[in-house]
């Protein structure tokens, strides 16, 4: 979603006649975008902030902007202790900086709005993509599940929808520019909501774009999840056979908690729903650990579900108190060393687990987006199968953005590695 909104940013950049520059000693303005969902992200914004302290003495006419749900959440933070940032802006404020741009003859000290918008969907603006196969797509902004650990219902509010027409248009657009795969964003993507039909509709419309070869989405709410969705991705060849499905924890008390809306065993059971539509169905997951209150034994119980689920991967953290939320409140915070050997734990299983699932591949052939080439030779290709995961072929006659049939021949941590093959039976699969 940071990556999105920073596309719209450049967008109105460009409208202000500014271009992208690589080099920040050359820069007019510099700004920073992050989220504020965990402690981490602000540790790096701040040491960035200070970095650029030199250049603001060296260039006084610099303009240096936080945008986004850091600035939302500390806002008076940084009006104190960074005196030297120019512009902050909230997630719904993006809009005004063509007027800053404009404004800057008048020497106005600082400009700062986090006021959040009911309505706020910047359903007009074009996003500035750089030249990629890959598109971000955002359908919604804002949340409204309120899970008691996250800073996100008030750094970005409540939740509107785009109109469908809308997306669509922008999907449309994209693929012209040479776009091959889109993932619409939401907070909770599933939960989109407007008068012309809800997620599945959209879903199902957004597949049938001409010239649109893959379609994923993130992150989706296992409330949210019903048939209607699965059906829809079952159907399209171009859907991607992945569920992003959040688990969080494995304890009840703890889903109680972080009020996750659902228990361990109705969150197994729509698993089971989802390899039912589509067996062969990539599913992956974000969980926490050393949430307040999670004791041993309930920390088990998310390596249970894990061990039974075999998250082809998975996105794993140590519970970040954030201020504001109602977990921060509570008296029983877990020690740091606590949390750390249980992140380590949970991770030492989940490479087993995504090994394991990687491994069931081995000699078969696998339907590969050609992305890049790889970070360790230049002679070969990294791309991604339909369930989102890396695999490394020869270089042969392919070209970015194609689709290609590879034979996977082994699998190493969580890559796969193969050869080209031409097509030898009709099988998708990852």
């Amino acid at each position: 979603m940071n990556v999105y909104d920073s596309e719209l940013v450049s967008t109105m950049m460009h409208e202000s006649g500014y271009k992208k520059t690589d080099d920040l000693n050359t820069a007019d303005a510099i700004f920073l975008n992050t989220c504020s969902i965990r402690e981490k992200a602000e540790e790096t914004v701040y040491n960035r902030l200070d970095n650029f302290q030199h250049l603001k003495r060296k260039n006084p006419s610099l303009l240096i902007g936080v945008l986004g749900c850091m600035a939302q959440n500390l806002k008076d933070e940084l009006l104190e202790h960074k005196p030297y940032v120019d512009i902050i802006l909230g997630p719904d404020s993006y809009r005004n900086i063509p007027k800053i741009i404009n404004d800057r003859s008048n020497k106005i000290d600082h400009f700062v709005d986090t006021k959040l918008s009911k309505f706020e969907i910047y359903d007009d603006l074009v996003p500035s993509r750089n030249k990629s196969v890959n598109s971000w797509v955002s359908i919604m902004r804002g949340c409204d599940k309120f899970c008691t650990f996250c800073i996100v219902p008030f750094t970005r509010g409540r939740e509107r929808s785009r109109p469908i027409k809308s997306i669509i248009n922008e999907v449309k657009d994209g693929v012209n520019n040479g776009f091959v795969e889109f993932t619409l964003l939401g907070q909770n993507v599933n939960s989109y909501n407007t008068p012309d039909g809800k997620f599945p509709v959209l879903l199902d419309k957004v597949a049938q774009i001409d010239g649109l070869k893959r379609l994923r989405f993130m992150s989706p709410h296992p409330q949210d999840v019903d048939d209607h969705m699965l059906e829809v991705m079952a159907k399209h060849h171009n859907i991607c056979n992945q569920v992003h499905l959040p688990l969080q924890a494995g304890s009840d008390r703890i889903l109680k908690r972080m009020n996750r809306t659902y228990t361990s065993s109705e969150f197994l059971a729509l698993v089971d729903k989802i390899k039912n539509y589509m067996p062969d169905c990539s599913i992956t997951t974000d969980i926490i650990v050393g949430f307040p209150g999670e004791t041993e034994e309930e920390f088990c119980e998310t390596l249970s579900i894990a061990k039974k689920v075999r998250f082809n991967f998975a996105y794993m953290f140590k519970y970040s108190s954030r201020p504001g939320t109602k977990a921060s409140q509570y008296d029983d915070q877990i020690r740091e060393d606590v949390k750390q050997k249980r992140l380590e734990r949970l991770i030492d299983l989940q490479l087993k687990n995504t090994l394991l699932q990687n491994r069931s591949y081995i000699y078969k052939t696998i339907r590969v987006l050609v992305e890049k080439e790889s970070k360790k030779s230049n002679s070969q290709w990294s791309g991604r199968t339909q369930g989102g995961i890396w695999v490394v072929f020869d270089k042969n006659n392919e070209k970015i953005g194609e689709l290609v049939d590879i034979k996977i021949e082994d699998a190493r941590g969580v890559t796969l590695f193969g050869s080209r093959v031409q097509r030898e039976y009709k099988y998708e699969v990852a």
